[in-house]
């Protein structure tokens, strides 16, 4: 273990020094200068110092103030050397940060004792921190671990509902590309972004509870239908209500609330504006620039530029013309999604 001895008295310096060095497992440094034992506490740790109290320049009671203020020397056991018995200077020195006393001329026994206890505590405080350490790398290992299992999980029911409905291919992925992209382009937080990345899969994860003959009828539905169809985001928002995690409030919100429109023209609950939650209208924006970009048994897949141009008609109407302007702003890195996709998408 590492000691520091700050004594401005070279033979008192040194004579505590090759007493220390005596000891079993210690290596020891010394220094007459507060300010130079200042810099080595800032350099590297230790696990106990020994400062004499009266020195010139920097005073004791001053060095262990500043060593306290380091993290690194929080809980450090500091023995403070004293001639002066007088109970307010002690006191000073505990206000300041001193663990323990000794009393000038220092008794070599009552030095090794001191020592021999105030290592042992420093040694426990090191195995608790290297404990410490050790849990929070297993949680995070821990953590990761169920991350990735949730992520799994949600990939899978994303792409259950796909299964159903054979003609979105890898919809829910691209959707969710694009959200993240768009998001990233407005400014939001990385966790945000992380998030909604998660979360927008599961926009249209209602449509599980929506009959085969319509989500897969060839061709457009007729009111009724359409009726039956509308009702997919409080399915969803009912599958996906109560989660604990912030992932599934999200998407809980995305999938309630991803077909309300900016002007309150949109369903289930005419939503305007403000009303619809941030994920909700960067999701909408990206699900149906997609929808526009990918072939239906009732039309053709739409040009990618032809598709962003339908969205910025829609700025201020269906869509937030914030997450528009998101979307032209981010462009360049959206339409390769596209043009990978369809051989004749103009990605200017």
């Amino acid at each position: 273990m590492r000691v520091v001895i700050v004594e401005d008295n070279r033979t008192n310096l040194e004579v505590l020094t090759q007493l220390i060095r005596r000891m079993p497992a210690i290596t020891v440094e010394g220094y007459s200068e507060a300010a130079t034992a200042l810099a080595d506490a800032r350099s590297q740790s230790c696990d106990l110092m020994i400062i004499d109290n009266i020195m010139p320049g920097m005073s004791g009671l001053e060095l262990v103030e500043a060593v306290r203020a380091l993290p690194s020397h929080r809980y450090v056991p500091i023995i403070m050397i004293t001639a002066d018995a007088d109970r307010s200077t002690r006191l000073a020195a505990i206000d300041a940060g001193a663990t323990d006393f000794l009393a000038k001329p220092v008794d070599p026994i009552e030095l090794r004792s001191r020592l021999t206890n105030l290592l042992a505590l420093r040694s426990a405080q090191n195995q608790l921190e290297d404990r410490a350490v050790h849990l929070e790398a297993e949680v995070d290992r821990a953590t990761a671990h169920l991350q990735q299992r949730e992520e799994d999980m949600i990939y899978r029911l994303a792409r259950a509902i796909e299964v159903r409905d054979h003609e979105t291919g890898d919809h829910v992925e691209r959707v969710a590309r694009v959200a993240g992209i768009m998001a990233r382009a407005m400014g939001l937080g990385a966790d945000f972004i992380q998030t909604l990345w998660l979360a927008a899969p599961l926009h249209d994860v209602g449509k599980i509870g929506i009959s085969d003959a319509i989500l897969n009828k060839p061709g457009r539905l007729n009111g009724a239908e359409l009726a039956h169809m509308q009702l997919h985001p409080m399915i969803g928002a009912e599958i996906l209500a109560g989660g604990a995690s912030d992932m599934l409030r999200m998407a809980e919100q995305i999938a309630r609330c991803h077909h309300e429109k900016w002007d309150g023209s949109g369903y289930p609950n005419r939503l305007a504006g403000e009303q619809i939650p941030i994920a909700a209208r960067i999701t909408a924006v990206a699900d149906v620039l997609d929808a526009l970009c990918s072939p239906r048994s009732y039309k053709s897949a739409w040009p990618a530029t032809d598709a962003r141009d339908e969205i910025l008609r829609g700025a201020g109407t269906h869509f937030d013309p914030a997450c528009v302007f998101a979307l032209d702003q981010a462009w360049a890195e959206i339409a390769p999604i596209y043009t990978s996709r369809f051989d004749a998408v103009d990605a200017a």
